[in-house]
């Protein structure tokens, strides 16, 4: 049985009592929809006035509070969502729509560095890159937060609906708690830190974490379902359930619901109170579907994609208290598999892998049993692909185990490495909490983590430097990470160049054809840099692999590359500077043979 479209999205207390102290608890206001010239409409909610697409849905969760807040059609939702959100099990991928709610406790507890805040007299601010498929505006004159979910087709739009936003008569100001600011945000002193008398100093509070790696040990049932519940819906089902393992759509920009119960907060009492959590990513899709966001059919391409969902939901994972050694799940739906279709699933999930891996992460795959995991165990030996740590199928058999029948052999990820979703679309209600979820029979281990590699180190600078034995600094530990990246393990990175690294870098430059002096200058920190796959770039490309060019660049040509992850003008010239200068092609496309000559040190 395959499994179901697409769905969803699905996926403190010292911070009330800040809020409350402040006077910071916001009381929803009303909700308002009127005729806007042309093809848009006015909305208002709490002082905070917006022009939207005139055929947008626009739902008061005051009047109707289990409305479930989702953008699988084009929607403005206003109001605090409410504790039991009437949401199907299945949500069908991401239009675009808005959430504007009230800053309470609840919906501050949400808030990350990866908010824009609106200046003072103001109801817009540039959101910046978009995170996750969203864009977050904090606009404290009104005191609300908006959510603001897109696809890359329609992210135009949002930005243009959020830019039209002012504030009315009725807005009345509620700051965010200086814990929720970002930490560039906050406000600065001029004393020196020997200056500040102990008494007078104060510890922020530490960030809640769950209680070990997700999902952990355990045998048993769990479930899913679109959004998080609620913390009373969790403790009825706690106490009345059979489930103690709940799946959690953590990140990825095809989820279609939103996640207003979701915070590190919420992780860590669950976890604490003995649930197992399953972390859920909903990215790109396989190319051979009909679904708005795919990954390409180029394999190398890919791959790339891979990597940066995963570098995305090592971000979420962090910003929710779920530690390393913990496994995230990649959902990529049921598909129509063909070779080559195959081909770009599992090379996805081999960058997927490879980056969570480096941040000491495994790595998990959801899919239908009869098509992406079918295609993961017939290529399980297949050194061509990173093979992933934890199998999670749909095969609605209706059977509380982790057999795999005619899909996967009983020997491949036998150690206490699957998830079975053995039923879907089942309604279920314990100590008066209803959700519709899909049921999970689960046996897993927490198993050995990867050893974390480069995801915490930065690797980002204006030049590189020549060091050898006897150097220190950030830029000895940026090599240590990328030696062992590449196979070379030089120890515990630390930041010291001692014998071990010396080691690493030779047998690393013999490996690519360099001289083996054990010294790291321009052409070992080219060919380091540009380590890794070797997609086709050119003008308008993202992701990982761009990352990567631009930091060989800045190296190979011994001047600042801009370092943003995106392919444009300035990045086009420093790559036809690198092709003059090597002899090579001079087109402004990075395809094998300017790979070639950048992974080779030249």
């Amino acid at each position: 049985m395959s499994s179901r479209p697409l769905r969803r999205a699905r996926a403190g207390t010292a911070l009330l009592a800040l809020l409350a102290g402040m006077g910071a608890l916001a009381v929803p206001g009303p909700a308002a929809a009127d005729s806007a010239p042309g093809d848009r409409r006015t909305v208002a909610y709490h002082g905070y006035r917006l022009q939207v697409p005139a055929d947008w849905r626009v739902v008061d969760l005051a009047e109707h509070p289990r409305a479930c807040p989702r953008f699988d059609t084009p929607a403005v939702y206003l109001g605090e969502p409410g504790d039991g959100n009437d949401c199907p099990a299945r949500v069908v991928g991401r239009t675009a729509g808005l959430v504007v709610e009230p800053i309470t406790a609840r919906s501050a507890g949400r808030a990350t560095g990866a908010i824009a805040r609106a200046p003072r007299g103001k109801a817009t601010a540039a959101p910046g890159a978009s995170r996750d498929g969203s864009l977050r505006v904090a606009v404290e004159d009104a005191g609300v937060l908006v959510t603001a979910a897109h696809t890359p087709g329609t992210e135009a739009l949002v930005r243009d609906v959020l830019a039209s936003a002012e504030l009315t008569p009725d807005a009345r100001r509620t700051e965010l708690p200086r814990t929720a600011l970002p930490r560039t945000e906050l406000p600065r002193t001029n004393l020196r830190r020997t200056e500040l008398p102990r008494s007078g100093r104060h510890t922020a509070p530490a960030a809640p974490v769950a209680a070990g790696p997700q999902p952990g040990t355990y045998l048993g049932k769990g479930f899913d379902a679109c959004t998080a519940p609620s913390q009373a819906a969790m403790d009825a089902w706690r106490s009345g359930s059979p489930y103690r393992a709940v799946g959690v759509y953590i990140s990825g920009s095809f989820r279609g619901c939103a996640q207003p119960n979701l915070t590190a907060t919420w992780v860590a009492e669950q976890t604490g109170k003995g649930w197992h959590l399953i972390p859920i990513d909903v990215g790109r899709q396989a190319p051979c579907t009909g679904y708005s966001l795919r990954m390409s059919a180029d394999p190398a391409t890919a791959r790339s994609q891979g990597v940066a969902a995963a570098a995305d939901a090592l971000t979420a994972a962090a910003n929710l208290g779920i530690p390393a050694g913990s496994a995230l799940y990649s959902d990529i739906e049921a598909y129509t598999s063909t070779a080559s279709c195959k081909a770009a699933v599992l090379s996805y999930l081999s960058g997927w892998t490879e980056r969570l891996h480096s941040g000491g992460y495994l790595s998990g795959f959801y899919s239908s049993a009869a098509s992406g995991i079918r295609d993961a165990a017939e290529e399980y030996d297949n050194s061509a692909y990173t093979r992933v740590d934890h199998i999670f199928y749909a095969w609605w058999n209706g059977a509380a185990d982790t057999a795999t029948g005619p899909y996967v052999p009983s020997t491949h990820w036998s150690g206490h490495q699957r998830i079975h979703q053995y039923a879907g679309e089942v309604t279920e209600s314990y100590g008066g909490h209803t959700i519709t979820i899909d049921r999970d029979y689960l046996d897993v281990g927490t198993g050995p983590a990867p050893q974390p590699g480069c995801g915490a180190v930065n690797l980002d600078f204006t030049a590189y430097g020549t060091i050898r034995s006897g150097s220190t600094g950030p830029l000895v530990m940026a090599a240590q990470c990328l030696l062992r990246a590449a196979g070379h393990d030089p120890g515990t990175p630390d930041g010291i160049f001692g014998p071990g690294t010396a080691t690493a870098a030779g047998n690393f430059q013999s490996g690519v054809g360099l001289a083996s002096d054990g010294v790291i200058g321009a052409r070992t920190w080219t060919a380091l840099l540009s380590h890794g796959t070797a997609p086709t770039l050119r003008e308008g490309a993202t992701g990982e692999a761009v990352t990567r060019l631009q930091r060989a660049l800045t190296a190979a040509l011994a001047r600042t590359v801009s370092i943003d992850g995106v392919f444009g003008p300035g990045t086009t010239q420093a790559v036809r500077d690198y092709q003059s200068t090597r002899g090579l092609v001079n087109d402004g496309v990075v395809g094998s043979a300017t790979w070639g000559a950048l992974q080779s040190g030249r």
